[in-house]
C-alpha cells in the first residue's frame, strides 16, 4: 500500500511522518508544495505518476484564519480549486483521497455536537473556502473520506498550545477567551487516525464505508481551560484570566460552539478515542 501525503512540512503532515515508523507495512510518500503543489494540476499529475498511491492524505491547505479575510484569492486557490485539482488527479489515478476539512464550516449557533448531517453555515473566509474544497471533493469523486476536525495542536509547527507555552513563560499573566467551546485535537492522534482509516479501507476499497466524518479528542473545553491545562501539564504558573470574544476581535468571526460528534467515526472503523486531556498528556 502506497500513502501519498500532500502538505507534508504542515503541521498534520509532520505528524504523520512521526508516526509512520509505527506502520512498517505501509509505504508513505511524504510531498511537499515543491513536489505536488494544489494549485499546480501538472506537478499533481507528475506526484501521481511517480509514487502510483493507492491513498492520498491531502494535509495541505491555507489555515491563516484571520489572513484569508484580506486574501480571498489564496484561501480559495488552495482550499477549493486546489482541491479540486486533487480529487482529478486522484479519479484519474483510482486513488483514494482522504481530505482533512474544519469544524469552521459550521456557524457554531448549535448547543449540541455538530454531526455529520448538520448543515454547514461558515460565517468566514477560511471556513467558507474549505466548505467550497469539500463540495469539489464530493462533485468529482465517490471513493473519498471527508475528516472535519479541530483545534489541531502538537509539537509541529505553529499552534495554540506552543503559543501558550512561549506567552506563559514570557508575561506575568494571560487573558484567553472563555466563551468558544470545543475539542482539542492532537495531531498525532488525527495522523493514525487517517492512516487506521487506509489500512480498513484497504481491505475492501468497493465496499469502504466513504463519506463525511467528524474526528477530534473526546470532550471539550474552552480556550481559556485548555490553555489553563496546557500550562499545569507543563508546570507553568502563570496566571490566566479568562475574557469574552468581545474583549479579543479578529478580522474573522470564530464559532461559538464547535463540539464535534465523533459517534460515526467510532462506529464505522472500531475507534477508540482518548480525551483531549488524555492527549494532552502524552506530550511530555
Amino acid at each position: 500500500m502506497v500513502i501519498l501525503v500532500t502538505g507534508a512540512h504542515g503541521q498534520l503532515g509532520q505528524a504523520l511522518q512521526s508516526v509512520a515508523l509505527h506502520y512498517p507495512a505501509i509505504q508513505f510518500r511524504f510531498c511537499g508544495s515543491q513536489e505536488a503543489d494544489l494549485t499546480n494540476k501538472i506537478s499533481l499529475k507528475e506526484a501521481f505518476k511517480k509514487h502510483k498511491p493507492t491513498f492520498c492524505i491531502n494535509a495541505a491547505a491555507y489555515t491563516a484564519v484571520d489572513k484569508a479575510e484580506s486574501e480571498p484569492e489564496k484561501a480559495y486557490a488552495i482550499n477549493a480549486e486546489g482541491v479540486r485539482n486533487l480529487a482529478e488527479v486522484c479519479l484519474k489515478n483510482q486513488t483514494v483521497l482522504l481530505h482533512v476539512s474544519t469544524d469552521f464550516v459550521f456557524d457554531g449557533l448549535k448547543k449540541t455536537p455538530y454531526t455529520e448531517t448538520d448543515i454547514p453555515n461558515p460565517t468566514g473566509v477560511y471556513g467558507a473556502s474549505k466548505l467550497a474544497g469539500e463540495q469539489a471533493v464530493q462533485d468529482v469523486l465517490t471513493r473519498f473520506y471527508i475528516v472535519r476536525t479541530a483545534w489541531v495542536y502538537s509539537r509541529f509547527g505553529a499552534n495554540f498550545m506552543k503559543t501558550m507555552l512561549r506567552l506563559g513563560s514570557e508575561r506575568e499573566q494571560l487573558t484567553v477567551v472563555d466563551d468558544q467551546l470545543g475539542s482539542p485535537t492532537l495531531a498525532t492522534d488525527l495522523a493514525n487516525t487517517l492512516v487506521h482509516i487506509c489500512q480498513q479501507t484497504a481491505q475492501n476499497l468497493a465496499q469502504a464505508p466513504y463519506g463525511i466524518y467528524h474526528y477530534a479528542n473526546e470532550g471539550s473545553c474552552s480556550w481559556c481551560g485548555f490553555a489553563k491545562q496546557i500550562l499545569l501539564h507543563h508546570h507553568i504558573n502563570t496566571p490566566v484570566i479568562p475574557i469574552p470574544t468581545s474583549s479579543f476581535p479578529t478580522p474573522a468571526k470564530r464559532p461559538a460552539y464547535s463540539v464535534l460528534d465523533k459517534s460515526k467515526i467510532k462506529q464505522a472503523f472500531g475507534l477508540e478515542i482518548v480525551s483531549w486531556q488524555v492527549a494532552l498528556q502524552t506530550l511530555d
